[in-house]
This record gives structure tokens, C-alpha cells and sequence, in this order.
């Protein structure tokens, strides 16, 4: 058997003898975003170091826990923090808390993430909902042996962000009046901020938001058939769009202003979702 996939499979079986609970949605909660998983009424929280091969957050801003619970009548489980390439692991550990959403029985994939700004017309503390990502700096979660127990060799991405799930997140943020902006998002390896010609070449491909997650995990959960929608917090213009340095301070500080609007949006749209 894989070695990526006995691993996985011995994180499911960690997490079964803490809890039965299955979920049907999975959300991951990016920097400065964890205030969110006070909306589950919690059956079940398991801290990532008490799960076997599980890879552990190192990031300021990441708690690092599982969280199973009821978000209204929705079944959940929310990934309190996130792991990066970054940090050392590697793109299979990284995508490893999503394919075990996927196997415990989550359906679909609420991302968010804290991103820069690439498009000029976007200001620190927007919502942008991502139409579509750019992978091509991204190290791919697929290379290697393919776990045929989840997916095909060559899955298909025309299609990563689901349409139908994109359209509750409009239609929900124009119901609340949450300004919601629409685009492509990016993302690149980390840790350093990018630098004023990278963002100028960005935009040129086509990005308006850049971070360093989210495409490795939307490529995982898509190879494996769970539908994928995901909504970026714009935490600051890119570099070279204004004279100010960037810093994961100011990341964290702009995505807590922005909390109660993407709380509200990401709450309202699961519960639709669920009719899906």
C-alpha cells in the first residue's frame, strides 16, 4: 500500500477512536481567522498533535485543532489553522487534513485564506470569492504514485471552484450586504512576501490575490471528488502597490477586522449549501 495513504489512513483511525462523527462540510480557517469555529456547537475537538503522523501548525495566528460540531443543522468538521509548505512538510502532509475531511465524509470544502491584494482596485479587508487559482508555482499534491483509493491519475480542473457553490456565497453576501469581491487566486511557496516585480508578473498571468495555501488543498479535494469553493481575505495591497512593508502582523490584524463580515458569509452559505 501507498505510504501516503497508510498515513492517511491511520490519522482516520486516530480520529475514530476520539469521535463517530461525520461530517458533511469541511472548512479551513486561514491567518487570523480562527474566531470563526465559535459558531459550531462542538461535539469533538482534537488538537493535531494528539493524531498520530498528523503534520502540527507552527504558525502564529494557527491554532492547530480539529473541530467536529452542528454550524445550525450542518454536520461539520473546521480545520482551526492550517499547515504550509513552507514550514518544512511536505505537499502530501500539507493536503493530509483535507483528504481526512474527505474520508471521514465531508462533501464539500470551505477555504479561506488571508492573501495580498494584486488587483490595484483592492483594499485591505475585502472578501474576495475565488472563481479559479493559478497552480503553476504551487508544488503539485499529486506527483507520484497516484492513491487510486481517492482519484483518477488526471483529474479534470476545469472546474476546481464549484459553480453552484459559488453562487450561494453571491447570492448569500448580497442578502447580508457583504461587499464581496470576485477573482483569481494565487499561490506561491512562501515564507518571504513577494517583491514588487513578482506582483507586477502575477498580475500580468492573470492573478488578483496572492498567498502561500489554499491550491495544493482545493487540487487534493477536487482529485478526490468533494466540491470546493473558497473565499480570500484581502489583507493588504501587494507589494510595490503602496510604500508600506509587509508583515504578518498587519496579515492577522486586517483579517481580524474583517472576522464578523466572512464569519457571517461563510455561517449563512454552509447552511444553504447543505440543500445542494
Amino acid at each position: 500500500m501507498n505510504g501516503v495513504y497508510e498515513k492517511l489512513l491511520r490519522c482516520r483511525d486516530r480520529v475514530r477512536e476520539r469521535t463517530d462523527f461525520t461530517p458533511r462540510a469541511a472548512v479551513v480557517l486561514g491567518s487570523g481567522l480562527g474566531d470563526f469555529a465559535r459558531e459550531i456547537q462542538v461535539e469533538c475537538e482534537i488538537p493535531y498533535g494528539e493524531i498520530e503522523g498528523f503534520p502540527v501548525s507552527t504558525v502564529q495566528g494557527h491554532a492547530g485543532r480539529l473541530i467536529f460540531g452542528m454550524l445550525s443543522d450542518v454536520p461539520v468538521v473546521c480545520m482551526k489553522g492550517r499547515v504550509h509548505f513552507y514550514e518544512g512538510y511536505s505537499v502530501s502532509d500539507v493536503v493530509l487534513p483535507v483528504r481526512l475531511a474527505g474520508l471521514l465524509g465531508a462533501e464539500f470544502l470551505f477555504l479561506t485564506n488571508a492573501a495580498g491584494g494584486v488587483n490595484p482596485s483592492f483594499h485591505g479587508g475585502d472578501l474576495m470569492l475565488i472563481r479559479d487559482h493559478i497552480a503553476l508555482f504551487a508544488p503539485n499534491p499529486l506527483i507520484g504514485p497516484n492513491l487510486d483509493e481517492l482519484g483518477t491519475r488526471f483529474p479534470d480542473m476545469s472546474a476546481v471552484y464549484d459553480p453552484m457553490l459559488q453562487d450561494v456565497i453571491r447570492k448569500t453576501a448580497e442578502q447580508y450586504r457583504i461587499p464581496l469581491q470576485e477573482g483569481v487566486y494565487l499561490q506561491l511557496t512562501g515564507p518571504s512576501f513577494e517583491s514588487p516585480a513578482d506582483v507586477r508578473a502575477l498580475r500580468m498571468l492573470g492573478a488578483d490575490a496572492v498567498g502561500m495555501s489554499t491550491v495544493v488543498e482545493a487540487i487534493a479535494a477536487r482529485h478526490m471528488g468533494m466540491r470546493v469553493c473558497g473565499i480570500s481575505c484581502i489583507s493588504n495591497p501587494a507589494a510595490g502597490l503602496t510604500n508600506k512593508p509587509l508583515s504578518h502582523e498587519e496579515v492577522q490584524e486586517t483579517a481580524d477586522l474583517a472576522a464578523a463580515d466572512l464569519k457571517q458569509l461563510v455561517t449563512a452559505s454552509i447552511v444553504k449549501m447543505k440543500d445542494l
